[in-house]
């Protein structure tokens, strides 16, 4: 579908300037050709603005001038625009009312006006499920379980008995929600499993990622606040709560009863032990080991940098030495000092 600039702008805001050209793709700069529109964010594309074959460019008002003779779209923030045209042309599918031949529905659940149960559905016993919501083929939704409006479970998703998702939730393929969490019991010679008793309450606008696993509490419940965006093969252990708007990427490990902040982003492959808490509005760098609450919001990382084998190897060497070297280290300082105080004794 084509949209004018001009009613590009009337639906999500923002100035248009130029010809009101009308587009009906979206590419980056350095692919985008006729009828394609782009975006700009900072200067250091110019090179890349000059060259690129997009009839229309997204820009910030302090980058006007880089777009020369082009038809714009001005905004404060380019890149949030630009995701906001994306979903205009690409609007999320909507749900076709209606419940196919092999999909099951347990006794006593219900299923609300305008849903879609595709083929092989499995529903359980006493499942609540909203209006207009998709649960694409293979989606497995537990006993006693509760979907808000609007949610989307792709293929294969998977809902152990009595969770709680509220609405406009989208669970991607493969994911598990309120598996039985790790919890056990040292009985002198074996291990004894502990229940998990608790479920997994998901508010609002969250997204899950595909293979990504949230396990059920073991007394209370594991809970992810509204707008919280997961991605894939992420690890939610049980109790763990996870703040609104907060933000992890991929393959990160999150042990049991963490408590993660609001509006935290949290980088790939992460990893946090269990019963810390993370203050509202801190950023964690990509393979950080989280081993200690944190109170103050900041920028926290603590992973190496890349190195050369060779190199790595001869820092390790030291690094088995800090605590020698320290030591070592004081003692230097201690007898400096010394011999300084007694310099200025002499010369008194």
């Amino acid at each position: 579908m084509a949209y004018t600039l001009s009613e590009i702008v009337a639906r999500l805001g923002g100035e248009y300037r130029g010809a009101d050209v009308a587009v009906d793709r979206l590419a980056p700069l350095d692919s985008a050709s006729d009828r394609e529109l782009s975006f700009v964010s900072n200067a250091k594309y110019r090179k890349q603005v000059e060259d690129t074959g997009a009839t229309a460019l997204i820009v910030a008002p302090d980058l006007v001038d880089l777009a020369g003779e082009r038809s714009l779209i001005v905004t404060d923030d380019p890149y949030l625009y630009f995701a906001r045209v994306a979903a205009l042309f690409h609007p999320a599918p909507k749900a076709v009312a209606g419940r196919h031949s092999s999909a099951v529905v347990g006794e006593g659940s219900i299923i609300g006006e305008g849903s879609e149960l595709r083929e092989h559905v499995s529903i359980g016993h006493n499942v609540i499920i909203g209006a207009r919501c998709r649960l694409m083929p293979g989606a497995v939704v537990g006993d006693d379980c509760v979907l808000g409006d609007d949610v989307t479970l792709y293929p294969n998703v998977t809902l152990y008995h009595g969770c709680v998702l509220g609405s406009r939730v989208t669970v991607h393929s493969g994911a598990v929600i309120g598996a039985d969490g790790f919890g056990l019991a040292w009985a002198k010679d074996h291990w004894f499993k502990i229940p998990q008793t608790g479920r997994v309450v998901i508010a609002d606008d969250v997204e899950i990622g595909a293979n990504t696993t949230v396990d059920r509490g073991a007394l209370a419940d594991t809970v992810i606040a509204n707008g919280a965006k997961i991605d894939n093969l992420v690890q939610v252990a049980h109790n763990v709560q996870i703040g609104a708007h907060t933000a992890i990427a991929g393959c990160v490990g999150i042990a049991g009863s963490t408590k993660i902040g609001a509006y935290c982003t949290i980088g790939g492959a992460a990893m946090f032990v269990g019963h810390v808490d993370i203050a509202d509005k801190t950023f964690i760098g990509g393979g950080t080991l989280v081993s200690k609450s944190i109170k103050t919001p900041g920028h926290y990382a603590s992973s190496f940098p890349l190195s050369l084998h060779k190199d790595w190897v001869s820092n390790a060497v030291h690094l088995r030495h800090l605590d020698d070297m320290a030591k070592r280290l004081k003692n230097l300082e201690r007898e400096l000092a010394d011999l300084k105080n007694k310099e200025e004794k002499n010369h008194d």
